[in-house]
């Protein structure tokens, strides 16, 4: 059976729901500052695990969002996210389009995340932003707007793979200093920092960013022992949050190679 791009809605009511209730939340809220909606993430390339995954949200605003608006905003995804558990999924940026159209690493100015039922906080930029872009841009799935092609200038495959290797030699990199940090004990963690190598080293090596499930299958066919059998259990432990301090070790070995592999890339 050949699987089509996805589309909007989705293939999933409950997450449908949910999207819905936030851009009808939004055109209360911003008005005329809301200029589109996009799904990005997983539901946008074809990986969305209904056990685990966050429904990643894009919404592009006319211009910075002041405090009062901000506060708002707030008061909406609490109100979202006490109807069910669904809600507490959301994973939303706010950008302004003037931002939205390219990644300036010299922008120091902070933007209204709601991130997997956490409080509505400003997040600066980082490389991974690059990557969310180039997702949109590519395959998101337009709720309300203009197709986001037209608002995100285009990525190519080298600015994919700087902002990869940005990634691990960063913030993965300091996952290797000292104990190992306690919060990757959960195995649903583990999954998530085994299947981001997999999808970092694919960027690496072919340009382009893939669904995690993808990477881990390109993963167990390109990288030798030990690594397929860490990939397929990681598979399992997406939606597993017990701690599992045996796997621990596997996973930042992993990790180890992704970062000695960018090094070398770079």
């Amino acid at each position: 059976m050949t699987v089509g791009r996805p589309v909007w809605p989705t293939r999933w009511p409950q997450v449908d729901r949910v999207v819905e209730g936030l851009r009808d939340g939004l055109g209360d809220t911003l008005g005329d500052q809301l200029v589109g909606l996009y799904l990005s993430g997983s539901l946008a390339l074809g990986g969305f695990h209904p056990p685990s995954s966050d429904i990643d949200v894009l919404v592009a605003t006319a211009g910075a969002l002041d405090k009062p608006v901000v506060g708002r905003l707030a008061e909406l995804h609490a109100t979202l996210m006490a109807t069910d558990s669904w809600p507490a999924r959301l994973e939303v940026v706010y950008l302004p389009v003037a931002t939205l159209r390219r990644y300036d690493p010299s922008d120091q100015r902070s933007y209204p995340i709601a991130a997997s039922g956490r409080d509505l906080a400003h997040h600066r930029q980082s490389p991974s932003w690059v990557l969310d872009r180039w997702v949109a841009r590519e395959h998101g799935l337009t709720v309300a707007g203009p197709r986001p092609s037209g608002l995100i200038d285009p990525i190519g495959p080298q600015a994919l793979r700087a902002a990869v290797r940005g990634l691990l030699l960063s913030f993965w990199a300091a996952q290797l200093q000292g104990p190992a940090p306690a919060w990757l004990r959960p195995r649903s963690d583990q999954a998530f920092a085994v299947l981001s190598m997999c999808r970092a080293l694919y960027c690496l090596e072919h340009g382009r960013v893939v669904s995690k499930p993808a990477a881990a299958a390109w993963a167990s066919r390109r990288l030798g022992p030990p690594w397929p059998e860490l990939v397929a259990r990681a598979l399992g432990w997406r939606a597993d949050q017990r701690p599992d301090d045996d796997g621990l070790g596997a996973t930042l070995a992993l990790v180890a190679d992704a970062v000695t592999r960018a090094r070398t890339a770079g």
